[in-house]
């Protein structure tokens, strides 16, 4: 099986053995971790799956309202405790300026998502060798966030008991986030630790600062997940440890990717030649 045979000079038939497809799975791990070209197809379906189920199951996670206001004032005194409280001054201060919280609440809102579609469409177009797997890292990172919500309800400042904080959206009335007003029923409102809004900027900040050409679009990436922190404490969405469970989350998300293929996103190669369709040969 999987020989041909041909006539020497001399008239007898010698086997020639045919190349043979790795099947074994090494061979199958080895084509899976390799970089490919994405499609198009696969992205939009994935994506679209993805966050549906990581809406599904972070809203299912149980809403321990008490636990949750426990973990809060917890929280809360410690940082006063190190002196490093700072969130209710922020949130007061921002608050003052009209025009900048109701800017704030906008960002918070909107920008989340935009800008991290945006790069994914951006890494789709110009960089699919490395689409793939810095896809991969936003992917872990919100998943082992779905971990952090089931084990550690935290309230956000803005709904402690005492706490003094200003939720900006409804002193404002400013439209479309799903944490206050009309649509706070829709979401999970114990589920601030670790700050996704941190995780998913973070993740669009480092990959415009490692792959972008043009110097002041990397010191944009950089700016902001700067600015998002700045926004999820002026709103009292967050306190600012939550960005650092963020933080974690991102680093492990990278560690997955660079397990799965052997370097980090930005060292794989920006284009992979489209696979070639194997050629009948003839016996």
């Amino acid at each position: 099986m999987g020989e041909t045979t041909v006539t020497t000079p001399e008239g007898r038939e010698e086997a020639v053995p045919q190349p043979v497809a790795d099947d074994t799975g090494a061979g199958l791990l080895h084509r899976l971790r390799a970089p490919r070209r994405p499609r198009l197809w696969f992205e939009i379906l994935l994506i679209a799956v993805s966050y549906w189920t990581y809406s599904l199951i972070r809203n299912a996670v149980p809403e321990q309202k008490a636990e949750a206001l426990r973990n809060a004032d917890w929280i809360w005194r410690a940082e006063q405790h190190l002196g490093i409280a700072v969130e209710q001054t922020v949130n007061h201060a921002v608050n003052s300026v009209s025009w900048l919280i109701v800017g704030m609440n906008y960002y918070y809102a909107t920008l989340h998502f935009m800008v991290t579609l945006g790069v994914l469409v951006w890494l789709y177009r110009s960089h699919p060798g490395r689409y793939a797997a810095t896809r991969t890292v936003l992917f872990a990172t919100t998943g082992v966030a779905l971990v952090g919500y089931y084990l550690y309800p935290l309230a956000p400042p803005r709904l402690m008991n005492g706490g003094h904080f200003v939720d900006t959206v409804m002193v404002h009335q400013t439209w479309g986030s799903m944490a206050s007003g009309d649509l706070k029923n829709m979401s999970n409102q114990y589920a601030a630790m670790p700050s996704m809004h941190i995780g998913w900027s973070l993740w669009c900040g480092l990959t415009i600062f490692a792959l972008a050409a043009v110097p002041w679009v990397r010191v944009l990436g950089l700016l902001y997940p700067a600015l998002t922190l700045v926004v999820i404490v002026a709103t009292a969405n967050h306190f600012w440890l939550d960005a650092i469970g963020g933080l974690l989350c991102l680093a492990f998300g990278y560690g997955v990717a660079r397990a799965w293929y052997g370097s980090l996103p930005h060292a794989l190669p920006r284009v992979v030649p489209r696979a070639k369709r194997p050629v009948p040969t003839r016996a």
